[in-house]
C-alpha cells in the first residue's frame, strides 16, 4: 500500500493556500485566505445591493437568465478547472455546469404571486411574499457549482442577495463561476468568500445574514444551526445520507446491475444521495455480488481529464484516509472484498472500486456514510428484515426498492424512512421536485417551488370592504 501524500502547512491566515489536484495530490494553484473580520463589510453590501435587487422581478428575471448563458459559454474554461480541483471525469463536470445553467433558468421563471384568503369576513386578505435579505450559503466540495446552484438560483430569483463559501478544497471553479456571474449580476447580489476556518462558522452566526443553506457533514450542520441560532437566522441543512437499495425476490440482476453501480459509483461514491448499502435476497446474493464485483474491476479508473476515465480520485486526501480506514475496519470485521479493498499505487488520491461481501450489519460501512467508492452488499432472508435495516440507522436521505412487479415495489418504498423514494432507478432528480431528508439527513426543503418559497417570508396585508 502507498505512503500517504504529505498535506501541506497552512500558511499564516491571509495568506493565500494552497488547491491540490487529487489526481496527482500536488498543488496546482491557490486561492485567497479571507479574514473572518473582512465579512462585516461584506454583508454589509450585501445589504445594501438587495434594496435595489427586491424591488424590481423583471430586472431580476431578465438578469438570471443572461446569468445562465453566461455560465454556458465559460463551459469550456469552467468544465477543465473543476475537474482538475475536484477529481470528477470532465464529461460530469460539463453536466454540472449545464445543470447549473438549466437552474437558473428554471428558478427566474417561478412568479410568487399574491394570493387571496377568503374566510368570510368583510375584509379583504391577502397574503404576498417577500425576500428574506442577505442569504448565506456553505458549499461541500462534491458538487461545487451544482450545490452552489441550487442555493444561489432560488434565493436570488426570490429577491435576496447571497454570500457564497465553497470548501477549501474546491474554491477555483467557485471563484470563476462568481466572475462570469458578476457580468450578468449587478455588484454584490452574489459574492463568494473563500478561505479556512473559521470564515465558515463566522458566515454562518453573522447578525446579517436572515437565511443559512449548507450541504455537509451531520457535525458540522449542527454548529452552524447553533451559530444561526444567535441571531434567529432561518437554516436549511442538507447532511448527507446512507441511501439503501433493496433487490426483491424478482429482481432481474443483469438488467439492473449497470444502474445500480452507477447509483454507487458516480462521482467515485461521493454523492450523498448515492447508493450507500444493497440488500439483496439470500437466494441472489451471489449473483448480485459477482454482477457488481465484474463491474467494478472493469471500470476505467484515471485522472478525470483523460477521456477515456470512468472513474476519478477520491476528492482529497482527509476523504481517501475515511475511506481507507472504513474499508480496513469493515475487513478487519469479517467482509470479504469481492473487487478492489485498496488504494491504487502510483500518486493521486485514487482508491479501487471496492465491492464487499459478508459485512457485518453493525460495520461502520454499512452504518455510516463512506463517501467514497466501496459498498457493501447484505443479504436478507424476510423482506421485512431488509426494511427494518434500511431503515435501522440515523439517516433519512433517500432509498430506493429494485424488482418487476412496480406495484409491489411501490408498496415496500412506501415503508422506507426517507425524503425520496426512487424504484428501479436512483438519485435522479428534476429541477422542479422537493429534495428533503429526514432524521440526522437534514432540516429544510431544496428544490422545487418548496426551495423557493423557502427562501421568502409571508406577508399579509388586511383590508376592509369599505372606509
Amino acid at each position: 500500500m502507498p505512503t500517504p501524500q504529505p498535506r501541506r502547512t497552512p500558511g499564516p491566515r491571509g495568506e493565500p493556500f494552497a488547491v491540490l489536484d487529487p489526481a496527482t495530490g500536488e498543488a496546482f494553484d491557490e486561492a485567497p485566505d479571507q479574514r473572518p473580520d473582512e465579512l462585516d463589510a461584506i454583508v454589509d453590501r450585501a445589504h445594501d445591493a438587495w434594496r435595489d435587487w427586491r424591488a424590481d422581478p423583471v430586472a431580476r428575471t431578465t438578469a438570471l437568465f443572461a446569468a445562465a448563458d453566461a455560465v454556458e459559454a465559460a463551459g469550456a474554461d469552467l468544465a477543465p478547472l473543476l475537474t482538475r480541483e475536484q477529481g470528477k471525469p470532465l464529461a460530469e463536470s460539463y453536466a454540472e455546469i449545464a445543470r447549473t445553467a438549466a437552474r437558473l433558468r428554471y428558478f427566474a421563471e417561478l412568479d410568487p404571486a399574491p394570493q387571496p384568503i377568503t374566510d368570510g369576513r368583510p375584509v379583504r386578505t391577502e397574503l404576498r411574499w417577500r425576500p428574506l435579505g442577505p442569504v448565506a450559503a456553505i458549499v461541500p466540495w462534491n458538487f461545487p457549482l451544482q450545490l452552489a446552484s441550487a442555493k444561489f438560483a432560488p434565493a436570488l430569483a426570490a429577491g435576496n442577495t447571497m454570500v457564497l463559501k465553497p470548501s477549501p478544497f474546491t474554491p477555483l471553479a467557485t471563484r470563476v463561476l462568481g466572475s462570469v456571474l458578476s457580468a450578468a449580476l449587478p455588484q454584490d447580489v452574489l459574492t463568494i468568500v473563500t478561505g479556512r476556518e473559521p470564515l465558515g462558522a463566522r458566515l454562518a452566526s453573522h447578525p446579517g445574514i436572515r437565511h443559512v443553506t449548507f450541504t455537509g457533514s451531520i457535525a458540522t450542520g449542527r454548529a452552524v444551526a447553533k451559530g444561526a441560532a444567535a441571531s434567529l437566522a432561518r437554516v436549511t441543512l442538507e447532511l448527507g445520507g446512507n441511501d439503501a437499495a433493496i433487490l426483491l425476490e424478482d429482481v432481474e440482476v443483469e438488467r439492473i446491475a449497470d444502474r445500480l453501480f452507477w447509483a454507487a459509483f458516480r462521482n467515485c461514491g461521493q454523492v450523498c444521495m448515492a447508493v450507500k448499502r444493497v440488500y439483496a435476497p439470500a437466494r441472489l446474493y451471489s449473483q448480485v455480488v459477482e454482477a457488481l464485483a465484474e463491474r467494478a474491476k472493469t471500470v476505467v479508473v484515471g485522472p478525470g481529464i483523460d477521456p477515456g476515465t470512468q472513474l476519478g480520485p477520491v476528492s482529497n486526501a482527509p476523504q481517501l484516509d475515511r475511506v481507507e480506514r472504513c474499508t480496513a475496519q469493515a475487513l478487519a470485521d469479517g467482509a470479504r472484498a469481492a473487487a478492489g479493498g485498496h488504494r491504487l499505487e502510483g500518486p493521486g488520491y485514487f482508491f479501487a472500486p471496492t465491492i464487499l461481501a459478508d459485512a457485518p450489519s453493525g460495520s461502520p460501512v454499512v452504518t455510516e456514510e463512506q463517501f467514497g467508492p466501496v459498498l457493501p452488499v447484505l443479504p436478507y432472508g424476510r423482506l421485512d428484515e431488509a426494511v427494518e435495516a434500511a431503515n435501522g440507522t440515523g439517516f433519512g436521505l433517500g432509498g430506493s426498492v429494485w424488482g418487476t412487479d412496480l406495484d409491489r415495489a411501490e408498496a415496500v418504498a412506501d415503508r422506507l424512512e426517507c425524503g425520496t423514494a426512487w424504484i428501479n432507478h436512483h438519485a435522479e432528480l428534476s429541477l422542479a421536485q422537493p429534495f428533503a431528508g429526514i432524521k440526522d439527513s437534514g432540516v429544510g426543503v431544496a428544490g422545487g417551488p418548496w426551495g423557493f418559497y423557502g427562501n421568502l417570508r409571508p406577508f399579509v396585508v388586511h383590508r376592509p370592504e369599505e372606509a
